[in-house]
């Protein structure tokens, strides 16, 4: 066997499991996959070098890691950094900038908002798919493409009167929902997002952001029933909660209801 094929048969084999997407961290945190290089096979201590040895080396002294702050250090990092942003455009960079959030480090972009700023609908999901990360756009897969025509069906579109967000801006490993943390970690920029933008009204799609915006759990019996958002800066706005559109593609049952609560959204919308 050629010295170092299993170790390039197994960086394949990796390289092969993130383009199918299978990127689930195993340890506390996610792994950049995107600082990865390819190192010299030959560099790597042999095995049965490492057998004939007779004597443990002297310890190697090496610099200290960088410490990661606490979750506490972190919203506080983003509450003051939201706080600073007086337009879209600062907040985006400050979101970009950020870097409190563990998520960040698994990623390949800062998904933060698309459409137009200002608009009088803002709808915020929950989390960047693969899709997203790659484009650096919110709902652009198969769950976006549903949204774009649950919208087109009260008139609505990313390109000229609605913005799209969600309340975390890195991709989860494997998809997963954020947690409670992350979340939290997160909130401050969301509600800066939504006191520049000034919306009519808030679409809230799906479990995760229910619970992140406004403290409810159980999509099921929230969604139809309009609420309030308060942010950090004691503004109140109206929210819809409604189904996910990634649960009404496995769903599809749902779409009468999540049709209900789009034409709620859009009588809303008219009254102002």
């Amino acid at each position: 066997m050629v010295e170092g094929s299993e170790t390039e048969t197994a960086r394949a084999l990796l390289r092969w499991y993130a383009e199918m997407g299978v990127d689930e961290a195993v340890g506390p945190a996610p792994a950049d996959l995107y600082s990865w290089t390819r190192a010299d096979p030959a560099a790597a201590p042999r095995l049965e070098t490492m057998r004939k040895t007779s004597a443990p080396a002297a310890p190697e002294v090496t610099s200290a890691q960088p410490e990661t702050i606490s979750t506490d250090e972190a919203i506080k990092a983003a509450e003051a950094a939201a706080a600073a942003c007086d337009s879209f455009e600062a907040l985006e960079a400050a979101v970009k900038a950020f870097d409190g959030c563990s998520l960040k480090a698994g990623t390949k972009n800062t998904v933060f908002a698309d459409g137009v700023p200002g608009a009088d609908l803002l709808v915020i999901g929950e989390a960047p798919g693969r899709d997203e990360d790659r484009l650096g756009k919110p709902f652009v897969g198969r769950a976006g493409q549903l949204l774009d025509r649950m919208l087109a069906a009260i008139g609505r579109d990313r390109t000229s009167n609605t913005l799209i967000s969600n309340v975390i801006f890195w991709r989860p490993p494997a998809n997963r929902t954020p947690t409670a943390l992350e979340t939290a970690v997160c909130r401050p920029f969301v509600d800066r997002l939504i006191e520049l933008t000034d919306p009519k009204a808030v679409l809230i799609a799906g479990g995760a952001p229910l619970q992140a915006l406004l403290g409810v759990t159980g999509i099921m019996r929230a969604r139809g029933v309009w609420r309030e958002i308060e942010t950090a800066g004691g503004k109140r706005y109206p929210a819809l909660p409604t189904y996910h559109p990634a649960f009404l593609l496995r769903q599809p049952a749902g779409k009468r209801l999540a049709w209900a609560d789009l034409q709620s959204l859009d009588a809303k919308l008219k009254d102002h």
